[in-house]
């Protein structure tokens, strides 16, 4: 069965809780869904659901055209805004969220909030939420010279009044808030989006006793960008499947030639297949080399070679949602027909970690303190775990706790946030081991995979790598 996200109830208190109206709306159903999303979703064929098993030869989903997404992406927001804007609001008791972005000089979150069409900010654009209380809708207002596509109402005639700050100060006078949140924040990129010339000229229009009352809009930023919907993570499956689709075919002798195709080359093949697809990585495809007597990874113009595990860490953005998976493989050698035991049970041991750390997952527990949690049982066991796992989802890297650092397995500033329900992750690590078959040399196992928090249980979206791909020697 399938999750997709109702309409917002009307008269929603001030008490909203999104994890119950969360559960309430989960509705099974393909019908249900091309009825939301229309011949987008359709496009899509029948959904791909979550599972803990990942497929060894994923076929590549449908890929959507452009007005396709775009009737996807719209939809999807516009249920965003009905749904997540009144429960961060009331969660964190703000009457009145400011937000400026720039043409060129975007702002993190008024990006994610604009429709498909208007790609980017235009001159200023600047958003308003502003909760009037007593179960009222949120007002969704934009004051700048364009609509956004029916999602927010045009505050703003310039013909009346060509000053466009002192129209924002109007705004808020009017509307009287006791709280007005802009977006500063020193720890977290993604809330830091208003800028100290447009602070200047927001804070020079408002009136004295409006200036007293603004805050930091860091959590509410936070918690926008980090809550998927139902509605999102219906699609989520088939937009990861796509990724391990492109894995699969790039860890195969379609594109790996042993003795004869260097790393460089595979990470370039992503590059064209993605323009192929008419797909975009979000960071540069990385394919290295690990070789029995040869000490770290091998990269660049590396010739890979029978008896090479190779390793790739690759991300795509569709759909508005991103993809983050590191997978191995391991070429085999004239006469092998499966890798050396050694490595088989190194990648068993990165498994292993991953089932520690995704047990530590708890609504309000701290980044930091998941880390700690996991770390202590999988050194209990006797592994040799690197955690540095990141929520994932508008962004790469996405918004939300981080759960250690490649280069800090210790508490950090970026870790101390709480772990919320309704967030996606990369759980990402490595374990190292000793291989007997390489003459005990030590061996990096990365791992990287993405995974749903309800609240209750992490699962992953579209399963894991827990076999590592052989490629054949053609020898």
């Amino acid at each position: 069965s399938g999750l997709i996200l109702a309409p917002r109830p009307a008269n929603v208190g001030a008490k909203y809780d999104w994890g119950n109206i969360m559960a309430k709306r989960v509705i099974s159903g393909l019908v249900l869904l091309a009825a939301m999303f229309g011949p987008a979703t359709a496009a899509m064929s029948a959904p791909i659901v979550m599972n803990e098993t990942e497929a060894q030869t994923p076929a590549l989903p449908p890929i959507l055209n452009a007005r396709e997404r775009a009737a996807t992406e719209n939809r999807i927001l516009a249920a965003r805004l009905d749904t997540i804007i009144p429960a961060i609001m009331r969660e964190q008791g703000i009457d009145l969220w400011l937000m400026v972005a720039r043409e060129y000089f975007e702002e993190p979150v008024v990006a994610s909030m604009l429709d498909a069409e208007n790609m980017h900010a235009r001159r200023r654009t600047i958003l308003i939420f502003h909760d009037p209380g007593h179960g009222k809708p949120i007002e969704r207002l934009t004051v700048s010279r364009y609509g956004l596509g029916g999602l927010f109402a045009p505050a703003w005639d310039p013909s009346k009044q060509p000053d466009q700050w002192q129209a924002v100060a109007d705004i808020i006078a009017a509307r009287d808030p006791a709280k007005i949140a802009i977006n500063t924040s020193d720890l977290y990129q993604f809330a830091d989006g208003m800028t100290l010339s447009q602070y200047e000229k927001l804070t020079g229009a408002l009136p004295a006793a409006l200036r007293s009352r603004i805050v930091s809009g860091e959590t509410l930023a936070i918690r926008w960008l980090e809550t998927r919907t139902p509605a999102e993570m219906e699609i989520y499956p088939s937009v990861l499947r796509t990724a391990h689709a492109i894995i699969a075919e790039a860890f195969s002798r379609a594109v790996i030639t042993p003795g004869v195709t260097t790393a460089e080359q595979v990470q370039w093949w992503y590059r064209d297949r993605l323009l192929q697809l008419g797909l975009e990585p979000w960071f540069h495809p990385s394919v290295a080399i690990q070789r029995a007597g040869a000490e770290g990874m091998l990269e660049g113009d590396e010739v890979i070679q029978p008896g090479d595990l190779l390793w790739t860490d690759f991300g795509i953005n569709y759909l508005r949602l991103s993809t983050d998976t590191q997978h191995l493989a391991y070429v085999l050698k004239p006469g092998e027909r499966d890798a050396p035991a050694g490595l088989r049970q190194g990648l068993a041991n990165s498994n292993r970690v991953q089932d520690i750390l995704r047990r530590q997952f708890a609504v309000g527990r701290s980044g930091n303190a998941a880390l700690a949690s996991a770390r202590a049982e999988a050194v209990a066991a006797g592994l040799d775990p690197s955690i540095y796992t990141h929520p994932i989802g508008l962004h790469g890297h996405g918004a939300g706790p981080s759960i250690g650092f490649w280069d800090n397995q210790n508490a950090d500033p970026r870790g101390s946030g709480v772990i919320n329900a309704n967030t996606a992750w990369s759980i990402e690590l490595t374990t190292y081991a000793a291989v007997p078959e390489w003459g005990g040399q030590r061996v990096d196992f990365r791992s990287e995979e993405n995974a749903f928090f309800d609240g209750k249980t992490v699962r992953f979206i579209d399963g894991r790598q827990t076999e590592i791909t052989l490629i054949p020697s053609g020898q």
